[in-house]
């Protein structure tokens, strides 16, 4: 509002927003000459051009030394000239003047003359302004007060004013209120006063009131204690003795409205493109702030429309006493309208030719321009991490879109194309990253990666990846090609090895995998996305045989064909609180080594968010899968399912839920079921959660529903710029021997 106001105000008080027509009665010359202010005016009528001269001339002339009456007569000397000086004061140096004009010499000093004692001077020592102790300023308390504003009560549906909204904007801007009546003298509160009036005056204007005068006045204690008044906040002020108030004393005049709305600007296509994005209309008030809103929205319509070069002129508002309206006029120059033409590239260290931004790019050659996919474009090339700064502008290059070379075949329609100029500078290509949790079950996990983006250009990253964990340890290498062909596809290619010792499994797994997905991004959240690839994967894995009641170790060689489709109307990818997500999952799999299996993994997930107020929102999940062809105990343990931890059951640990052997430990099933819901409540940048958590593993394929469990518990959240940082305790809810009482989880982002 305050920034708002310094602007509309600023407007508002120079002769380009709003000027007053000439009265028709006045004559010429008159409506020309300046006016005269009442200050001026005392100010010639208090002190008058004296007409008596300080100096007769008679006696000027007479203080004039002579001049000799011939122009040959001979030049006095300056003897002369030193014998016409009055004679020196008694009191004059010793040096004395002779009878021919010169001066005499000086007496020689008596050097035999004994010193003055020392002791016979002032020893007093000299005192300077350092030894002074500054006093105390004085400092003046004072109250302050606006008058007449009360009178002021438009009820207009478009734009109602009042006392108390006039009195709120010039209280945000208010330089003695900024001072908190306190001043260091008169002269301080005085100045504070004159600012005030102006900027009074023109928070009035910029709700229409043109004509309004603000008055200042200071009244002394003495005066004041009869009238007490209200202070600028529309209270009642209650005087300190000693206190002296300033009073600004508003006399509004009449709320001027919009009178004819008129575009210097030549013809457009669609025809009503300025005047539909001109919201203010004839009869309404003239607001300042609605006037430059609107403005500032035809700047912004026009690039969006195929005019990227457009330039909004300065508004003149004709204002008419009599009528009390204002006629407004903005000039408009739209300049051509355009097609995108070619992407040229610009800067001293390059990131990437114009192919492989136009591939990024949302438009192809030859569409219409629209500013918005331009700012689309500038996103998406700073998502890439690979630029210290890069723009994206127009370039108009008068050079037409004639037919078929748009394109579409739309073209031929006067038209021209405007080049995209960027203009890059690389950024550092090297990164690195790390991460670290704990989750109950899991214990703490450290993850690290340092990353090359751009070393095979455009795009190809090369990405070296550790884990180092209480129960898994790895290391992984992956080529990446992001925007690979297509704006938001990504291809991966990656090798891994990894150790995991679980207590469900003990695994030595190496994995060969390929995948190709299209994402949603921070930029762009896309309502489809899929991914689809391939795992080959070799594992040597140690789990319980419940024929031979004791642990035994294998080898599986599985080849895996993963696919996932989803289908997002959420509204954020890591912090959403209204929509719903959809998502399907099927992997084709076969298993060779212990015996040959040919099964198929899949599963459905659905997640809701419903917002309860403003701070409030119910979060809701739920997830079913299974997989059929093959026996629990013919499958590798690291392939079966499993529930519970951070990410599945909170209130129990990692794996916990399902069948177990005799020890304890989790064994995995063929099928499983989750629910969670949870109500989040978020203060600024931190929120609580409670939470409830449900599900089960079972070993038949498809899930039975029985012995269902449940996990409870409460959350914080603090949330950055990359996402809420997550520490949920949760208990599980009729614990059974050999279940943790607390599980503490810590990681990045919602629980779903």
């Amino acid at each position: 509002m305050t920034a708002s106001l310094l602007v509309l105000a600023t407007c508002l008080a120079t002769p380009a927003w709003a000027r007053k027509a000439p009265s028709q009665d006045a004559p010429a010359a008159q409506a020309q000459a300046p006016a005269q202010t009442p200050a001026q005016a005392g100010a010639e009528q208090s002190n008058p051009i004296p007409t008596t001269p300080i100096l007769p001339d008679k006696d000027f002339d007479a203080g004039l030394p002579p001049i000799s009456d011939s122009p040959d007569a001979p030049m006095g000397t300056v003897q002369d000239w030193a014998r016409q000086q009055k004679t020196p004061p008694a009191n004059a140096p010793t040096a004395t003047t002779a009878q021919d004009g010169t001066l005499a010499p000086l007496p020689a000093p008596d050097l035999a003359k004994p010193l003055t004692p020392l002791d016979s001077f002032n020893t007093e020592p000299l005192v300077t302004a350092a030894d002074v102790q500054d006093k105390p300023d004085v400092e003046l308390h004072y109250d302050w007060k606006v008058t007449g504003v009360d009178k002021i009560s438009d009820r207009n549906p478009v734009s109602p004013i009042d006392g108390n909204a006039i009195r709120s904007q010039f209280s945000a801007v208010s330089a003695l209120k900024e001072g908190k009546g306190k001043a260091a003298n008169a002269a301080m509160i005085s100045a504070r006063m004159q600012q005030d009036q102006k900027t009074l005056a023109d928070v009035l204007s910029s709700q229409g009131f043109f004509d309004a005068s603000v008055h200042g006045s200071i009244e002394t204690p003495q005066t004041a204690k009869d009238d007490a008044g209200k202070d600028g906040q529309g209270k009642q002020a209650n005087q300190e003795p000693g206190k002296i108030t300033v009073v600004l004393d508003v006399a509004p005049g009449p709320r001027y409205a919009l009178g004819a709305i008129k575009f210097d600007a030549p013809p457009v296509t669609p025809s009503d493109l300025i005047t539909r994005s001109f919201v203010p209309k004839s009869g309404e008030p003239i607001v300042a702030d609605r006037i430059l809103s609107a403005e500032a929205g035809i700047g912004v319509a026009l690039p969006e429309n195929a005019y990227p070069f457009a330039k909004v002129g300065q508004r003149d508002v004709l204002l008419d006493a009599a009528a009390r309206t204002g006629d407004y006029t903005l000039p408009v120059t739209p300049g051509p309208r355009s097609r995108f033409g070619d992407i040229v590239v610009e800067g001293q260290k390059r990131v990437f030719k114009p192919k492989h931004i136009a591939t990024i790019a949302r438009f192809k050659k030859g569409e219409l321009y629209d500013s918005r996919k331009v700012d689309d474009l500038r996103k998406a090339l700073v998502a890439t991490n690979l630029y210290s700064v890069v723009t994206v502008e127009p370039q108009q290059t008068g050079q037409s879109a004639s037919d078929g070379a748009a394109g579409n075949g739309s073209a031929g329609d006067g038209t021209e194309y405007a080049n995209l100029l960027v203009k890059e500078q690389a950024g550092p290509p090297r990164s690195l990253a790390a991460q670290l949790g704990y989750a109950t079950g899991e214990g703490m996990k450290a993850t690290g990666s340092w990353t090359h983006a751009n070393l095979f250009a455009p795009e190809g990253a090369l990405i070296e990846s550790a884990t180092l964990g209480t129960n898994e340890q790895g290391l992984s290498n992956t080529f990446r090609r992001s925007n690979a062909g297509k704006r938001d596809r990504t291809f991966e290619l990656g090798i891994s090895a990894d150790h995991s010792n679980l207590n469900a499994y003990e695994a030595y797994t190496g994995k060969l995998y390929g995948r190709m997905s299209y994402a949603s991004t921070p930029i762009w959240q896309k309502r489809w996305t899929y991914s689809y690839g391939f795992e080959v994967v070799g594992t040597n894995e140690q789990d319980y045989d419940t024929q031979l009641a004791g642990y035994r170790r294998r080898t599986f060689y599985v080849l895996a064909l993963p696919g996932q489709l989803t289908y997002d109307r959420s509204n954020s990818l890591l912090d959403p609180t209204k929509g719903y997500k959809l998502s399907v999952m099927i992997s084709p799999e076969t298993s060779l080594g212990t015996g040959g299996q040919v099964y198929a993994r899949d599963s459905f997930e659905a997640t809701g968010y419903w917002p309860i107020g403003k701070s409030l929102v119910l979060a809701g999940r739920a997830k079913i899968a299974s997989i059929q062809g093959v026996s629990r105990e013919a499958l590798a343990p690291s392939r079966r399912l499993y529930s519970g931890g951070g990410g599945s059951v909170r209130g129990f640990g990692y794996q916990e839920l399902g069948p177990k052997d005799p020890n304890g430990n989790p064994i995995g099933g063929l099928s499983q079921i989750e629910t969670g819901t949870e109500i989040r409540y978020r203060f600024g940048n931190y929120g609580l959660v409670a939470f409830v958590d449900g599900g089960q593993v079972y070993t038949s394929t498809l899930p039975s529903f029985s012995n269902f469990r449940l996990g409870a518990g409460v959350g914080a959240r603090l949330y950055t710029n990359f996402g809420p940082l997550r520490f949920d305790v949760a208990t599980p809810i009729r614990r059974q021997v050999g279940e943790s009482r607390i599980a503490v989880y810590v990681s990045i982002g919602q629980a779903f």
